[in-house]
């Protein structure tokens, strides 16, 4: 696996809710990736129940740190409908099928499609809400703004992004 692609499922575990197994992983996200450090040394030193509680405090809520790339896109129209069906249907060309069950837009799962296949285009697609979100996590102060920090710095830059 490329380390692009090893930085890309670290980053979709560290943006996944911090269940129990979250802290089992973390020696080896932080031997892995060692771009996510600053982040995996803060949840390693925070209390679990604080670390999902901030989890849901941060993506949870409101849209304003939505971890669902249309929705940065889209916002809340009809189009955002749609988005969904776009996603599944470049994971079904590249021989896979999406069965989370979060939707198909979520961050996480589009990080893990490009680390299992190298294809970055929807990442690339969604740059520009990437660096809004990116944006918005460290105004709000969050650790989880190193993860798009990280992320965001070995993405290509983004394609003109069409409605």
């Amino acid at each position: 696996m490329p380390s692009d692609a090893v930085l890309y499922q670290a980053a979709a575990l560290c943006l996944t809710y911090p269940d129990k197994d979250f802290r089992a992983r973390l020696p080896l996200l932080r031997e892995a990736a060692p771009q996510l450090r600053e982040f995996v040394d803060h949840a390693a030193v925070t209390p679990p129940q604080e670390l999902a509680e901030h989890y849901v405090q941060v993506f949870g809520f409101k849209n304003r740190h939505s971890l669902c790339l249309s929705w940065w896109r889209d916002g809340d129209t009809q189009r955002r409908g749609m988005s969904p069906a776009r996603f599944k249907e470049v994971y079904h060309a590249a021989g896979l099928e999406f069965s989370g069950e979060e939707r198909p837009d979520f961050l996480p799962a589009v990080l893990e499609f490009a680390a299992r296949t190298g294809d970055t285009d929807l990442l690339t697609e969604h740059r520009a809400g990437l660096d809004q979100l990116r944006c918005r996590l460290t105004d709000f102060g969050t650790p989880y703004a190193s993860v798009l920090d990280a992320v965001c710095a070995v993405l290509p830059l983004g394609r003109t992004e069409a409605p």
